[in-house]
C-alpha cells in the first residue's frame, strides 16, 4: 500500500479527472463543427425499425449550455473541494472534519439528556430503566460487534455477562477498561516450561485445574513445570487482575479449552486487544454504558419509570 502514497498518484489522479473535462469540452466543440451532409428532406439518411428517421438538425441550444455549465461547475466545485489528487481545495473541507463537527453537535444537544445520570453511581444506574435503555443502545453501537448482542462474547472475546473478569468487575475497573482500553499479553512460554513433552504435561496440569478432562499422569508431571507460569497466573492458577492473567481454575476459556488449544498457547502466545473508547464517547456516556456492563453480570430488579 505505500506505493499508492507516492506523489505519483496524486499528479496521475488529477490528470486524469482534468482529461475527463477537457475531453467533455473537445468532444462538445468536435461535435459542433462535424457537418452531415443533409438530403432534402433534411435527414441523414439513417432509419431503424422501418420507420425511425434521423434528423439532421442541431442540439438544441438549451442543451448545450446545460452541458457547458456542467462543466463550468466541475471546475469550479474542483477548486472549491478536494478531488484533484492530494489538493485540499480552498474551502478545506474534509469527510474528518464534516464528521468530528456533526459528532460534536450530537454531544452537545445529548449532554442535558445525560447530565442526569453523570451524578448518579453505577448501582443506582443499574436500577433505573431510562440509562439501562440508554446503556443497551450505547453498547449495540460500539460493543456488541465484538462481544455479540447477548454480551457473552465468543472465542477471544470475552463474554461480559458471567463474572469471569481479566482486570476486575467493579464499576471504575470497566470504566477505566472502555476508557483507556487493554492490552493482554501472553507471551510464548514453551522455552520456559522445555520441552515439547513438558508443555503437554503443563497443559494436562492446567486442565486438571479446573476438572477439565486430562491425562492424571501428564498433570502430575506438568505440576512442577508450572512455576514458569504462575509468575503470571499465580501458584494456584487463579490469575491476577492487576496483569490481566486469567484465572485458570474456573472451567473458562477465552481461547478454546483443551491440550491442543493450551499447546498452542504456551508454544505461541496471544495478544489481544480491546480498543479504547475515550474519544469515541463522553465520559458521560462511558459512566452509563460502563453501568450497563456491570449490570449485566450483576442483575438487579428496575424500577418502574
Amino acid at each position: 500500500m505505500s506505493d499508492f502514497t507516492h506523489g505519483f498518484w496524486s499528479l496521475f489522479v488529477a490528470g486524469v479527472t482534468l482529461a475527463g473535462i477537457v475531453a467533455c469540452l473537445l468532444l462538445l466543440w468536435v461535435t459542433a463543427r462535424k457537418k452531415v451532409a443533409a438530403r432534402s428532406d433534411n435527414t441523414t439518411g439513417h432509419v431503424w425499425d422501418e420507420d425511425l428517421t434521423e434528423m439532421n438538425n442541431p442540439l438544441p441550444l438549451w442543451w448545450v449550455g446545460m452541458f457547458i455549465l456542467t462543466i463550468v461547475f466541475g471546475l469550479l466545485y474542483l477548486v472549491a473541494y478536494p478531488g484533484l489528487g492530494s489538493y485540499e481545495g480552498e474551502m478545506r473541507w474534509t469527510q474528518k472534519a464534516e464528521y468530528e463537527a456533526e459528532v460534536a453537535q450530537a454531544d452537545r444537544e445529548l449532554e442535558p439528556l445525560y447530565a442526569q445520570f453523570t451524578a448518579r453511581k453505577p448501582e443506582e444506574l443499574a436500577a433505573d430503566p431510562n440509562a439501562m435503555a440508554i446503556g443497551e443502545r450505547l453498547f449495540m453501537n460500539n460493543c456488541a460487534q465484538c462481544h455479540g448482542s447477548d454480551a457473552r462474547g465468543s472465542k477471544g472475546f470475552p463474554n461480559l455477562a458471567d463474572r469471569d473478569w481479566l482486570h476486575g468487575g467493579a464499576p471504575d475497573k470497566i470504566v477505566e477498561t472502555i476508557t483507556k482500553g487493554r492490552v493482554g499479553t501472553m507471551p510464548p512460554m514453551a522455552a520456559a516450561v522445555g520441552s515439547p513433552d513438558d508443555v503437554k504435561n503443563v497443559a494436562n496440569y492446567v486442565l486438571s485445574l479446573s476438572n477439565a478432562p486430562h491425562d492424571s499422569v501428564r498433570a502430575q508431571l506438568g505440576r512442577s513445570k508450572f512455576t514458569a507460569c504462575a509468575a503470571c497466573h499465580g501458584n494456584d492458577g487463579k490469575g491476577n487482575p492487576a496483569l490481566g492473567a486469567p484465572n485458570l481454575t474456573d472451567d473458562i476459556w477465552l481461547h478454546g479449552w483443551g491440550e491442543q488449544a493450551i499447546v498452542s498457547m504456551v508454544n505461541n502466545g496471544k495478544t489481544n486487544e480491546m480498543p479504547a473508547q475515550a474519544g469515541k464517547l463522553t465520559d458521560a456516556q462511558i459512566h452509563v454504558l460502563g453501568s450497563y456492563v456491570w449490570s449485566l453480570s450483576n442483575p438487579l430488579p428496575l424500577a418502574r419509570p
